[in-house]
């Protein structure tokens, strides 16, 4: 399987002594560095573009310290549930809250601050695979996950996510990167041009939870079915971090997103199976280390489109609903295809 492209190295240590390691692969004319902590992409360039597309670090100290899930597989639960409560077949769970209260991308030890396996691996591709314990984080059942990403013409980084379990659970899980088209990160996103199909997004309260309302996103700063810049073309601009609605449940594979850089001529198409998209703006604190090429990266450097379930959607049951159960397979497909424009 080894090949001149691919290689495998030693990137640092957790704080518990656990072995990191980074693999590094190419194809479809993509590079990409892919950390076993959490299996995060840390890197990724396409041909004829300097600049990194994602943000990262170069240390996985900073991974630790420093990172808002970058580039990481988020679960077993992606997003928010409201208290950490949820209910599954009559029984009450209470799951880590590590989000005012709330908790967040699986609790503040999920799959993203975890070492995964080296399971498989070629020039072109990697295979992580972890086993999330019964009551990891508060969630019932042992729940076995495995990611595979994939770089494939033209110009593809494909993420496939599977999962079976042992008892039933929640099962949602999403990729985190954030995206920067133009310089990787050095100056902020909101001139990106963006489409998004959604044609309804969720209203949030004051933590960032769904208030339970679907609303169109016609007439509104949602409304990114035709083609605009993040930026508002009129009045203030709105920091994102809204699910927009795809579908009630799983679909075929199909386009669901657009984004340019409008200074680079890169583009991004983003294909899934999920039945929604996460759009956040990267309004982050200013990180105080460097990340990818020296790069301090400030509120909004990175964009992140996150194909996942619906947020909280255990405690909304008219929501499409994150259950496996055992027998079931959890399968999940996205890609991020990236292109270069020769002229802007």
């Amino acid at each position: 399987m080894a090949s001149e492209a691919m290689s495998v190295e030693r990137f640092g240590e957790t704080k518990h002594k656990e072995p990191v390691q980074r693999i590094r692969i190419a194809g479809g004319g993509l590079r990409a560095s892919i950390l076993t902590h959490g299996a995060i992409v840390q890197d990724l360039r396409l041909d004829g573009h300097d600049a990194p597309l994602v943000l990262g670090f170069e240390r996985l100290d900073d991974y630790l310290d420093h990172s808002l899930y970058f580039g990481a597989i988020v679960g077993r639960q992606a997003n928010r549930i409201a208290r950490g409560k949820f209910a599954l077949d009559g029984e009450r769970f209470q799951t880590d809250r590590n989000d005012n209260g709330n908790t967040l991308h699986g609790g503040g030890r999920g799959l993203d601050r975890r070492v995964w396996r080296l399971a498989d691996h070629g020039s072109d591709f990697v295979t992580l695979t972890i086993a999330d314990p019964a009551g990891a984080m508060g969630f019932p059942g042992t729940l076995d996950v495995a990611c595979t990403y994939r770089l494939k013409p033209p110009g593809t980084l494909s993420v496939e996510l599977t999962a079976t379990c042992d008892r039933p659970t929640l099962c949602n899980l999403a990729h985190h990167s954030y995206f920067n088209l133009n310089d990787g990160g050095s100056s902020p996103v909101h001139d990106h041009r963006l489409s998004i199909s959604g044609q309804a997004y969720l209203p949030i309260d004051e933590q960032c939870l769904p208030t339970g309302a679907v609303l169109p996103v016609e007439g509104t700063p949602f409304d990114f079915v035709v083609p605009r810049t993040i930026r508002q073309t009129k009045g203030q601009e709105t920091p994102y971090d809204h699910n927009f609605c795809l579908s009630a449940a799983p679909l075929p594979f199909r386009q669901v997103a657009w984004a340019q850089g409008e200074r680079s001529g890169v583009e991004m198409e983003v294909w899934t199976t999920e039945p929604g998209l996460q759009f956040f703006t990267g309004q982050f604190a200013d990180r105080q280390v460097p990340g990818l090429d020296g790069i301090l990266y400030r509120s909004f450097a990175g964009f992140c489109l996150e194909p996942q379930g619906w947020p909280d959607a255990p405690n909304r049951p008219y929501f499409p609903q994150s259950v496996l159960r055992p027998g079931e397979e959890y399968h999940q497909r996205s890609e991020f295809r990236f292109s270069l424009l020769s002229e802007v």
